[in-house]
């Protein structure tokens, strides 16, 4: 009994030894689990209550930067920027020949201040209009993908209303937590491999910054790095195993 007693407390102190030896080389056998993550990732809004013309894009699809994504029905901003205008010429001409006529002493003084600031009023309305125009036409913040359409074309949508969903996926990001022990030699441009499971494969990445601060609980701290590399199988949202050995 005592022997077995004996063997069973020399093989957890073996067991203890091997863990212990196993975390002071930095948790080389641990699984990290990390996620592929687009660079930049953004919802498009309306920002008129309007009707949607035209949807240019569908899911999944790319699109350049500045690309008009979806066109609004404008033919009343439209209209009344043109009357902002046609107002704007009346103003400039009648501000025009008071001022002449305030030149010649046969007009007073009075009377040319008040076109003047008829002139300014109706510049500022159509600087007003104009920018209520650039907005019937949502443009492409940055090159990409279309994640989802929450809209379709000739539905009314308000101000603030989400009609896209987008992301850039020209650089992918992967995203893990990595032990706070490692950050004695965990720098940002050491490079490693990472195997999704969505593909099977292995992929090169790069770390690209570290987090500013560490889990106490968990101890443990945020890593991104970059994919290093074009691979077109890959999407954002994929995850799989980093396989980053401690020296």
């Amino acid at each position: 009994m005592r022997r077995y007693a004996f063997a069973v407390v020399l093989a957890v102190l073996a067991a203890s030894s091997a863990s212990a030896q196993d975390m002071g080389r930095g948790g080389a056998g641990q699984d990290i689990r990390a996620q592929l993550s687009p660079r930049r990732f953004t919802t498009l809004s309306s920002e008129l209550a309007a009707k949607v013309d035209r949807i240019t894009v569908k899911d999944g699809e790319r699109f350049k930067d500045g690309q008009a994504l979806v066109s609004l029905d404008c033919h009343v901003q439209r209209a009344q920027l043109e009357e902002a205008r046609a107002t704007m010429v009346a103003a400039e001409k009648t501000y025009s020949v008071n001022r002449r006529l305030h030149e010649m002493n046969a007009g007073g003084a009075l009377e040319a201040e008040v076109a003047a600031a008829e002139v300014a009023k109706n510049r500022a309305k159509i600087n007003a209009g104009a920018a209520v125009v650039s907005k019937c036409n949502v443009a492409a913040p940055f090159p990409g993908r279309v994640v989802e359409i929450k809209v379709h074309d000739h539905q009314f949508v308000q101000a603030g209303q989400v009609m896209l969903e987008i992301l850039d996926d020209s650089v992918l990001e992967v995203e893990f937590l990595a032990p706070s022990r490692w950050l004695s030699w965990l720098k940002p441009g050491l490079g490693f491999q990472i195997a999704i499971d969505e593909t099977g494969r292995s992929y090169p990445a790069k770390v690209a910054r570290l987090g500013a601060k560490v889990d106490p609980l968990s101890q443990s701290v945020k890593v991104v790095a970059e994919v290093t590399g074009t691979f077109p199988e890959l999407l954002a949202g994929m995850s799989g195993r980093v396989l980053l050995t401690p020296p």
